[in-house]
């Protein structure tokens, strides 16, 4: 031990003789050392942006949309055919064992939200029930989101956004307000918490929600046809008018039954026909391919689908997009990384480039000390710890700097960063592992000098 203490001794001594040198030989070090710290808190920071961007998406989301429907031979796409049913949404989420929760939507059409003589018209306005906030993990900031009673009741109620709450009302508290959807008067009772963009750019927060049931018979059923089937004549009542019956027989009674000829005219709406889509969550992100297999074999149970028969809706789940928003973010991370190690590699070979011009110049303190008594070893130590010593001292600068570097970056150019712990504990054990490896050459070829030779260099 006392041996050790001596060698450190004379090895500190050695580089405190010419401090410009030591420091110089350290420089590249520092940089690389710093790079490895920026770099690694600009993407640790940008994976955790990028997951809660994921989580904002809901990556054990799945969507159901119904099939597409064929005139002409054409198909008219995702959607055009009426295939889902509130009553497919209840069973899935009876009994599909690996989805946690499901809710029905009603996309409707563009409108407005009028209150008092402003009006704002929604990115996203969905019919739905309580289980949506569930699916989307989005808790409510103020006041309450309707509940059960509310959709069975058809209930003139809404919840709104942040975006909705801020542009519409100005600075008042929404809830308990009235305000107006085409033409309807619809109480606001909660405001969401904010969630900021997608990751498309899309405004999270400018929605709207009300129960699907008053979507369907207070709002879609003014302006859309969505539910609208055409009601079967009676038994027993006459045809269509035909060119063959331009004179049908005049009706005696006062209030005249309804024809067939209105009926065709204007089809009386069949509550809970269809809806757009269902929203489900599983549980958890690995039970996502489970939950789809599950809800598949359930659908086509439900539709008395053969097994010659394709689906006649279709399933998406977000986990292969979140997937690959997180492979591409740990791609990108690893090449930051890798550029940092290359400033790290050129910096081992600095050090190593010195160590051997400083054994060349010591040539005769080397043969001295040999002469007075030390071994080979004790050089060898010596020269290897005055390495490992630059390289601490480097790496430890280079985390301040790193630090700095990761701070000023989020500061003024508002890059998210995100301190790295294992990083810095990393990038310690890098440096002294530099000063091992590039130190270890010059340190052995100090200790192989013959003593009497080493007394004779000039």
């Amino acid at each position: 031990m006392h041996n050790l203490l001596v060698i450190f001794r004379t090895a500190t001594t050695a580089l405190g003789r010419n401090v410009v040198r030591s420091f110089l030989t350290c420089v590249g070090i520092i940089i690389g050392v710093a790079a490895v710290i920026t770099m690694m808190e600009i993407g640790r920071g940008s994976s955790t942006r990028i997951r809660h961007t994921i989580a904002l998406m809901g990556a054990d989301n799945i969507v159901i949309w119904p099939g597409s429907s064929t005139a002409n031979g054409i198909s008219q796409g995702v959607g055009t055919e009426v295939t889902l049913h509130p009553q497919d949404c209840d069973a899935i989420a009876r009994e599909c064992s690996s989805v946690r929760s499901a809710a029905p939507l009603i996309k409707t059409w563009p409108t407005q939200l009028i209150y008092g003589n402003r009006n704002w018209s929604p990115n996203n306005f969905n019919g739905t029930t309580p289980a949506y906030v569930d699916i989307h993990t989005w808790p409510m900031g103020e006041g309450r989101m309707f509940n059960d009673s509310d959709v069975r009741s058809g209930a003139r109620v809404c919840v709104i956004g942040t975006t909705i709450a801020r542009e519409l009302f100005q600075g008042e508290n929404p809830v308990g307000k009235m305000a107006r959807i085409n033409n309807v008067a619809f109480r606001v009772i909660g405001v969401l918490t904010t969630k900021g963009a997608s990751v498309t750019g899309a405004d999270l927060d400018d929605v709207l929600l009300v129960p699907w049931t008053t979507a369907v018979h207070r709002i879609s059923a003014q302006s859309t046809p969505r539910t609208a089937v055409s009601a079967a004549p009676a038994a027993g009542t006459q045809k269509v008018n035909s060119l063959s019956d331009l004179y049908p027989a005049v009706q005696t009674s006062l209030y005249p039954d309804v024809s067939p000829t209105q009926i065709a005219d204007a089809p009386l709406p069949v509550k809970f026909a269809n809806i757009d889509s269902i929203l489900l969550a599983s549980r958890g992100s690995k039970r996502v391919p489970q939950a789809i297999h599950e809800v598949r074999l359930l659908l086509r149970e439900r539709h008395h689908l053969h097994s010659d028969q394709p689906d006649d809706f279709y399933l998406h789940g977000l986990t292969d997009s979140a997937n690959a928003m997180s492979s591409m973010t740990q791609t990108m991370t690893n090449l930051l990384l890798s550029v940092a190690m290359i400033s790290l590699l050129v910096g081992g070979v600095g050090i190593m480039n010195i160590m051997l011009v400083s054994v060349t110049e010591r040539t005769r303190e080397i043969g001295l000390r040999m002469a007075v008594g030390a071994r080979c070893r004790d050089i060898l130590r010596q020269f290897l710890l005055e390495a490992i010593i630059l390289c601490l001292l480097g790496g430890a600068v280079g985390i301040l700097l790193g630090r700095g570097a990761s701070l000023a970056v989020r500061r003024f150019l508002h890059w998210p960063t995100q301190i790295s712990i294992p990083a810095i504990i990393a990038a310690v054990a890098v440096s002294a592992s530099v000063g091992v490896i590039f130190g270890f050459y010059p340190a052995w070829k100090a200790s192989q000098l013959n003593p009497i030779e080493a007394l004779r260099y000039e």
